[in-house]
């Protein structure tokens, strides 16, 4: 389907997206958004207050559209023009052998972590029970 073929009343009933999608297809090139936008405004004769106004909304439109791939220059374009590139980051191995060297330690270097050191049995002021009575049951059967 060409822009040019297509009349005005057919454009306005096209969503912004599938015209700025035959303004790629068309270009063969990728765009920026703001040029594409401008592109897509020219076709529907929208004015520039216009094209302001509902630049932030096209740019919505195209993120959420995955007929369309923003590249990492900005730039946008069709999607399957462009292969994915998937990467797979295995950080298990790097974890596993920090995991084998940490076992050839021996047990008594290790950190205890439940062990205060701020803390001592000796000061009664940090004590929260120092208050408390520990009362036999033989005491709370006969009381």
């Amino acid at each position: 389907m060409s822009s040019k073929k297509l009349t005005l009343e057919e454009l306005e009933a096209m969503s912004y997206d599938d015209i700025a999608a035959i303004i790629l297809n068309e270009s063969k090139k990728t765009m920026k958004i703001n040029d594409l936008f401008k592109k897509v405004c020219d076709l529907l004769k929208l004015s520039d207050d216009e094209y302001v106004n509902k630049l932030p909304a096209f740019f919505d439109v195209l993120s959420t559209d995955h007929r369309f791939i923003m590249l990492e220059d900005g730039s946008w374009d069709i999607r399957t023009r462009h292969s994915t590139k998937i990467v797979i980051d295995n950080e298990e191995d790097e974890e596993d052998i920090i995991l084998e060297e940490e076992e050839d330690e021996p047990e008594e270097e290790q950190e205890d972590i439940f062990y205060d050191e701020e803390t001592s049995d000796d000061d009664p002021a940090d004590d929260d029970l120092k208050d408390l009575v520990i009362i036999e049951e033989d005491e709370e059967t006969n009381g």
